[in-house]
């Protein structure tokens, strides 16, 4: 692996949702071998990497939907501020970590409100006011006040998709109230997949905004690199089944990377708009 960041991983007492030199395997397939990763609150960190590559296990782990082991000697795979994840229970977890996965599945015709205050649902004592309030500030975030009033089922994907994004604003909003000084964690497995660029641009700016106006971490998995350039403190590049790289956009997306991930040739230059981002551009 190549260590490009200044960021001191694994530290301890310090804040953060970490793996944990992970090993995880499909039958006789290795997906994951020896993968690190810190998520710090208000940072944002984009995971990269080929079809294949294991980004969205990685997710899954840290979601706590899949159990890996750790490579390293008495070590817990994955920890949460210092504990092990799989000890804190599911309500805890709840109150620190929001999840969107890559196809959020719904089989009711709920209104759209009570989608997304299934958000709220972890946080009882918080008044019907509070709710309230944080209800309107999630759909500001995710660019869906105008589908306030509609039905979840008679959205198009992108609006459902937008929807599910405002359910885990308002989880993370309202594990805000509850505790001013808590680690708060925002895990987005391919969140503007099904969304237009407009759309998709506007959720990622909004997941830049979260990460600065309450302290969440957010953790993207991505494919399109641009995207995560544009917008990512962080990015971890996997390639067979390990960190290939970990460090800022500027170090991380180099021709010769790209090449190993992707099997393609690409020239990077200095965005024309954007000061210290890298533009990729890939050959035909």
């Amino acid at each position: 692996m190549v260590e490009t960041s200044s960021v001191k991983e694994f530290q301890p007492n310090v804040k953060a949702l970490r793996a944990n030199s992970l090993r995880f395997e499909r039958g006789s397939r290795r997906v994951l071998d020896g993968v690190s990763l810190s998520l710090e609150p208000g940072v944002l960190v984009s995971v990269l990497g080929a079809n294949g590559a294991g980004k969205s296990t990685l997710m899954s782990i840290l979601a706590n939907e899949l159990e890996a082991e750790s490579l390293e000697p008495d070590t817990f795979a994955v920890t949460l501020d210092g504990e092990a994840l799989q000890a804190l229970g599911v309500l805890r977890q709840a109150r620190k970590r929001a999840v969107l996965p890559q196809m959020p599945s719904l089989g009711f015709d709920l209104a759209v409100r009570e989608v997304v205050e299934m958000g709220g649902y972890p946080f009882p004592h918080l008044d019907t006011g509070m709710l309230e309030s944080l209800y309107w500030r999630a759909l500001a975030y995710a660019n869906a006040v105008a589908l306030a009033d509609r039905r979840y089922a008679g959205l198009s994907g992108g609006e459902q998709q937008r929807v599910q994004f405002a359910r885990v604003v308002l989880q993370v909003l309202a594990a805000r109230a509850s505790d001013p000084q808590a680690g708060l964690y925002l895990l987005l497995d391919e969140p503007s997949a099904s969304l237009d660029p407009s759309a998709g641009r506007a959720l990622l700016a909004a997941t830049r905004q979260l990460a600065q106006d309450i302290g969440v971490g957010v953790l993207l998995v991505l494919h399109d690199v641009n995207l995560a350039a544009l917008w990512s403190d962080r990015i971890v590049l996997l390639h067979d089944g390990g960190v290939l790289a970990v460090g800022a956009p500027c170090d991380v997306l180099t021709p010769a990377a790209i090449k190993s991930v992707y099997d393609a040739d690409v020239q990077v230059i200095p965005h024309p708009v954007h000061t210290g981002t890298p533009l990729v551009v890939f050959s035909r």
